[in-house]
């Protein structure tokens, strides 16, 4: 009778450095999610990255693609594709438009609270004058006066000409006061 070969804790043949099939999938879908991140990135933010014209040229191909099946497997092939490119830098880009929107979301939430804050009291103009001293405090009144009225003339409409103009001022005060502070915290040349 023939005796089963013995292995020992080293010889086992099942112990392999290579990952496993589940690990190898898992990383496979992950370059996949990456891949459908990277397709929403415009052209100015992918240019910098580097990458294959095979990959590139995928991505326009996916994006040309109007059918749902055509997409997902378009979406594979991206997916095999970073498998051979650095997929770092993607997920660096992709990370910084994702910060980019939701930095300017924010930004126009911000503008909307304080729009409504300058229609609602004076205590807002003041608080406003005292955060934002750059800004044309004799401007800002007369706009504030102009939206109060619209919203008191139509409460429900409230997309009078005066309430755009007050929101653009408020804008472009915080984009102005956002530049000075960026000015601020680079380094000079002292």
């Amino acid at each position: 009778m023939k005796s089963q070969p013995t292995y020992q804790a080293s010889e086992n043949p099942f112990d392999d450095e290579r990952p496993s099939k589940t690990k190898m999938k898992q990383a496979s879908h992950e370059l996949q999610a990456l891949g459908e991140d990277l397709v929403s990135l415009p052209d100015s933010r992918i240019a910098p990255l580097n990458l294959s014209e095979t990959l590139l040229a995928a991505i326009q191909e996916y994006r040309r693609t109007r059918s749902h099946e055509g997409k997902r497997r378009q979406m594979q092939f991206i997916g095999k594709l970073m498998r051979h490119t650095d997929a770092e830098p993607i997920r660096e880009a992709v990370a910084a438009m994702k910060l980019g929107v939701a930095r300017n979301a924010l930004e126009l939430h911000e503008a909307e609270r304080w729009r409504a804050e300058l229609i609602a009291s004076d205590d807002a103009l003041t608080r406003w004058m005292a955060e934002f001293p750059a800004t044309d405090a004799q401007q800002l009144r007369s706009v504030v006066r102009s939206a109060r009225k619209d919203a008191s003339l139509v409460p429900e409409k409230r997309s009078g000409r005066a309430y755009r103009e007050l929101f653009q001022l408020i804008k472009q005060a915080q984009i102005e006061a956002a530049g000075g502070e960026q000015e601020q915290d680079e380094p000079g040349d002292e």
